[in-house]
């Protein structure tokens, strides 16, 4: 198993040490809360790391292109959830966030069996940027920082929306099978 594969399985193991941390603080700010973000930031880390080792020294294989955007969902899915949980989050914010993740991916599985490749867009890229981002100060959870953390889950949802929309236009021929 090559670096990029180990660092995807390694996000895929912080995941439960994640959601252990946020939620035995029982939502309160703590230590806790605090260790939980540090891991979420890792486990953010090493997405981005693992794409860009991969592409670089060219060790992109099956297993990564399906277990790194898997990893990322569950990830922020995680994540999400659990501060629905806590009461920070609607509950229709996530369900439109996990749901956009659920029509990606069906999305997907039926371009590979057509031999397409759906590649991530800069919407979707941006889409996770500010999810992780939103996470984070959510977590955190500093009353100074409550109005960005607002606006970085406003920007992510936004962008979900978006993502969700570009890749059924660049794509719609997946579904209809070439016909309009």
């Amino acid at each position: 198993m090559n670096l990029p594969n180990k660092l995807t399985v390694l996000r895929v193991i912080l995941i439960p040490f994640f959601v252990v941390s946020l939620l035995s603080g029982h939502g309160e700010v703590s230590l806790l809360r605090y260790l939980a973000a540090s891991i979420f930031i890792v486990a953010s880390l090493t997405d981005m790391l693992d794409g860009k080792i991969a592409r670089k020294y060219n060790l992109v294989t099956n297993f990564g292109k399906f277990m790194d955007p898997l990893a990322d969902k569950l990830l922020v899915c995680s994540a999400l959830i659990c501060l629905v949980e806590l009461g920070q989050l609607p509950a229709w914010m996530v369900i439109l966030i996990v749901s956009r993740e659920f029509i990606i991916s069906g999305f997907r599985l039926v371009a590979a069996e057509q031999g397409i490749v759906i590649a991530a867009s800069y919407w979707g890229k941006f889409k996770t940027t500010f999810q992780m981002v939103a996470v984070i100060l959510l977590i955190v959870d500093l009353k100074v920082l409550r109005p960005v953390a607002w606006l970085c889950t406003w920007i992510a949802l936004i962008l979900t929306v978006v993502s969700l929309v570009d890749y059924i236009m660049k794509n719609h021929k997946v579904l209809t099978g070439g016909q309009m």
